[in-house]
C-alpha cells in the first residue's frame, strides 16, 4: 500500500486537474470561505475545514472527507484537521488545513519542543552538507517531510487567494545553510550575514539554499514563547521558489455578502428549515457540477 506522502502527492495532482477543468467551482467555494472574514477574522479558519471536506466529497469522485476537528488529534498529540481516504486504495491521508494570509505561514506547531533545541545543539552556523542531511535525517526531524498541509492563503487588499503547498523534499535537497539568528537580530539576505537592529522577540534557526534564498525557520519553542513564536514556519513571499500551487497560480475571489445573510437567518431558523434549505443548496451544488 502506498504511504500517506505518496497518496497526497496523487491527491494534490487529481486537485490541480480538477481546478485547471473546472475553476469556477474552486473560485466559488474560496470565495465563500474567505468571505467569512467579514463575520471574524478568525471565523474563517474553522469553517474552512468543514467547507474543503465538502468540497473534496462533492466533486472528487475517487476521494471522501472526513471532518475529525481539533480535540480528538490534540489528544493523540497531531496536527491534523481531515482526514482524506482514497476511495479506490482506501488509504487514509491526515491532513492539516490552515488559511493564513500571503507571508509567514506556520508548518508545524513542534508541540514536543524539540526542534529548536536540537539545533542548538548542532551549531550556530551549519554549512557543511553531510551535517545538514544528518540533521533532517535526525529522530528531531523525522516529522519534518510527512505532515501533509494544505493551506488557503488569501491577500486580502488585491482579493486574491491561492492552495499553496510547501515543498518539504525540495526544501531538504537545497538546504545549504542552518544559521542563528538570535532576538533583537535579522539576516540580511543581501549580505548574506546577520546583523543588528530592529529584529524579532526570540531567537531562530534559519534555512536557506546556495543562492542564499530563504526556505524556512525554526523558531523559538521555550516557556515565554506562544503559538506564533515556535514551530516550524516558512513565508509565501519569501520562500515562493519552494510552493506549488494546487489552483494553478493566484485567482480572484469576492465577498458573497448573501452568504453572511445566509449564516444569520440559519441562526434563528429551525432545525426543519435548515432541512429545507440543505436541499434546496444540494440542488444548486448540482447545478454547479453541469457546467
Amino acid at each position: 500500500m502506498k504511504n500517506n506522502i505518496t497518496t497526497y502527492e496523487d491527491f494534490k495532482t487529481r486537485f490541480k486537474l480538477l481546478a485547471s477543468k473546472h475553476k469556477h467551482l474552486v473560485v466559488n467555494t474560496l470565495s465563500n470561505i474567505f468571505t467569512m472574514r467579514l463575520i471574524g477574522n478568525k471565523t474563517h479558519g474553522d469553517l474552512a475545514e468543514i467547507g474543503m471536506v465538502e468540497f473534496i466529497n462533492q466533486f472528487m469522485y475517487d476521494f471522501k472527507s472526513i471532518h475529525v476537528g481539533k480535540d480528538k488529534f490534540r489528544a493523540k498529540e497531531h496536527e491534523e484537521d481531515i482526514l482524506i481516504i482514497n476511495e479506490i486504495t482506501k488509504t487514509e491521508i491526515p491532513v492539516s488545513l490552515k488559511a493564513y494570509g500571503d507571508g509567514p505561514l506556520q508548518l508545524s506547531t513542534d508541540s514536543s519542543q524539540k526542534l529548536f533545541p536540537f539545533l542548538v545543539s548542532q551549531g550556530k552556523n551549519i554549512t557543511d552538507k553531510k551535517k545538514i542531511e544528518q540533521i533532517f535525517k535526525s529522530k528531531e526531524f523525522e516529522d519534518f517531510d510527512t505532515i501533509n498541509i494544505m493551506p488557503l492563503i488569501y491577500d486580502e487588499k488585491k482579493q486574491r487567494c491561492n492552495i499553496m503547498i510547501f515543498d518539504h523534499k525540495k526544501a531538504i535537497k537545497n538546504t545549504s545553510r542552518i544559521i542563528f539568528v538570535d532576538k533583537n537580530k535579522r539576516f540580511n539576505l543581501t549580505t548574506q550575514k546577520v546583523i543588528g537592529g530592529k529584529g524579532r522577540k526570540h531567537p531562530i534557526f534559519m534555512f536557506v539554499d546556495s543562492k542564499g534564498n530563504y526556505i524556512c525557520e525554526v523558531r523559538y519553542g521555550g516557556a515565554s514563547a506562544n503559538a506564533l513564536q515556535r514551530g516550524l514556519w516558512t513565508h509565501t513571499k519569501n520562500a515562493i521558489s519552494y510552493f506549488d500551487s494546487l489552483t494553478n497560480g493566484w485567482i480572484d475571489y469576492s465577498h458573497n455578502h448573501t452568504l453572511v445573510k445566509l449564516f444569520s437567518l440559519a441562526l434563528n431558523s429551525s432545525e426543519k428549515g435548515h432541512g429545507l434549505a440543505n436541499d434546496i443548496l444540494q440542488k444548486d451544488i448540482d447545478d454547479l457540477k453541469k457546467i
